[in-house]
């Protein structure tokens, strides 16, 4: 597939939306993609997830991992489409553990998938999981990448569509979106 084609995908499912919206990084943006409209299409989402899994494929791993929420889906496909196991991590006190018996075994290799990074905090916390509990990050895998500059993981990244998103910090909001309320359409 190519960018364009990518990036029809998202608007076709009305998964990129256009107004003022507060990101879980606390930035604001004028743009937001909201994954899980993409994503509630089974089809779609194999086909968009098998994409990333191709960008991903010649990583050595025995399993796929992924943030809660917005990363299950795509955990979930990438881990499809490569064969591969797929746990999760998930919010308990504000912060991402492993739960539901979920383990990793010492030097067990893993890629860390997500839906949309923009700082890449819950990727990182994803990744000191894994490394906490003796395993090794082969790669991180993302559908998309709207950070300004690419996050640096210590290991290879790859994303399926980067894009230049403007995003402002509560300081520096422009004035055209100052007197709109900010929503925040993504999981909290």
């Amino acid at each position: 597939m190519t960018n364009d084609e990518i990036l029809a995908c998202f608007k076709n499912s009305d998964a990129l939306l256009e107004g003022h919206f507060l990101l879980r990084s606390g930035l604001h943006s004028r743009r937001f993609f909201q994954c899980a409209m993409l994503l509630q299409h089974p089809k779609t989402a194999e086909r968009i997830c098998a994409e990333l899994a191709s960008k991903l494929a010649d990583l050595a791993c025995e399993s796929v991992i992924s943030p809660a929420m917005g990363g299950i889906v795509v955990g979930h496909e990438v881990g499809r489409a490569l064969g591969k196991r797929h746990i999760f991590a998930e919010k308990e006190d504000g912060r991402l553990v492993l739960r539901r018996g979920f383990e990793i075994a010492p030097e067990e290799r893993f890629l860390v998938v997500e839906d949309v990074v923009t700082r890449g905090g819950r990727v990182q916390e994803t990744i000191d999981i894994v490394r906490g509990c003796g395993g090794i990050v082969a790669g991180v895998g993302v559908l998309v990448d709207r950070s300004e500059t690419t996050p640096d993981f210590g290991c290879p990244f790859y994303s399926l569509l980067k894009l230049e998103v403007e995003t402002f910090d509560a300081e520096h909001i422009p004035a055209d979106l100052v007197g709109v309320p900010a929503s925040k359409p993504g999981s909290k």
